[in-house]
């Protein structure tokens, strides 16, 4: 839906000048955000140092205990399209997948087990969620969305045009915008100090062959507001795909819990689809950029 079309509503949280978490589509995976709660006090950053940037339901097997943990815990919590269309007791998950493809199919089965775990309290916690949430990092602003400044469920991915990232810029006051929604970890810089950072996934491998999911660190950093660190999660990935088998949910993706594979790349650009499989290592990658600088 585009944020045009209804109330905008902004959470500004005012200065931060410690290191937060942040991590996002948590997919209904309880293992894997209570492993992320986990590293988190093992690094001292509290929870309201923590910024979920929407999805907190999706294709796991535990909407209803997820979601809880998630409000229970104190961080900072955006609204995605899965919460919308929740709240609004809409029929799809409004995740954007185009119409009779394999992940819209796959969609309506996890999106009616969710549906059905999802009760009033936490209808009118996720109606609470702000669409989007602003904070200051010294002389830098940041703005943290969950598709893009205008529209919730679009897919901003890393190889798209540097046009298309500067047009989001160009709406808004922020330096640094941090998105989720497509489940892939990366961080662009831009021209004048402009940063865009995705975490990737929380409870979905990053489509790279291995069964860990990913989080971020910022830190304040004087040259670009923040320094984001791409963290990779390691967690009990066995019992979330068993908890999915056991609960009559698609086995494609119960399966990508283990393989690290999803089940469909065909709505990913092509540069993201000829990573399928490929191990992600960023640093190795920041070697390479470093290299060629």
């Amino acid at each position: 839906m585009n944020e045009d079309a209804r109330t905008l509503v902004v959470k500004d949280v005012g200065e931060i000048d410690t290191p937060l978490i942040v991590c996002g589509g948590a997919y209904s995976n309880l293992e894997a955000m209570t492993a992320l709660f986990a590293a988190a006090a093992k690094l001292d950053i509290p929870p309201e140092r923590i910024i979920h940037t929407g999805d907190v339901v999706a294709y796991c097997a535990d909407p209803e205990a997820t979601t809880e943990l998630l409000k229970n815990s104190g961080a900072l919590a955006l609204l995605g399209n899965v919460e919308e269309s929740l709240f609004i007791g809409a029929d799809d998950c409004g995740c954007g997948f185009e119409e009779g493809t394999a992940c819209d199919t796959l969609s309506a089965q996890w999106y009616s087990h969710a549906d059905r775990q999802i009760g009033s309290g936490l209808r009118d916690w996720m109606k609470s969620l702000p669409h989007q949430i602003i904070f200051r990092c010294g002389d830098r602003r940041a703005l943290v969305v969950h598709g893009n400044v205008t529209s919730i469920n679009t897919f901003v991915f890393e190889s798209l045009a540097a046009a298309t990232f500067q047009q989001d810029f160009q709406k808004t006051t922020a330096d640094i915008i941090i998105a989720g929604h497509t489940g892939l970890p990366f961080t662009r810089h831009f021209p004048g100090g402009r940063t865009w950072h995705n975490s990737g996934a929380l409870g979905m491998p990053a489509n790279d062959g291995t069964a860990r999911v990913w989080y971020s660190i910022a830190y304040p950093d004087d040259q670009f507001g923040l320094r984001f660190v791409h963290k990779p999660l390691d967690y009990d990935h066995q019992t979330a795909a068993r908890k999915m088998h056991e609960a009559g949910l698609p086995d494609a993706y119960a399966n990508a819990l283990v393989t690290g594979l999803w089940p469909n790349v065909d709505w990913l650009p092509e540069a993201e689809r000829k990573q399928t499989g490929v191990r992600i290592d960023f640093e190795l990658r920041d070697k390479a950029k470093g290299a060629a600088a």
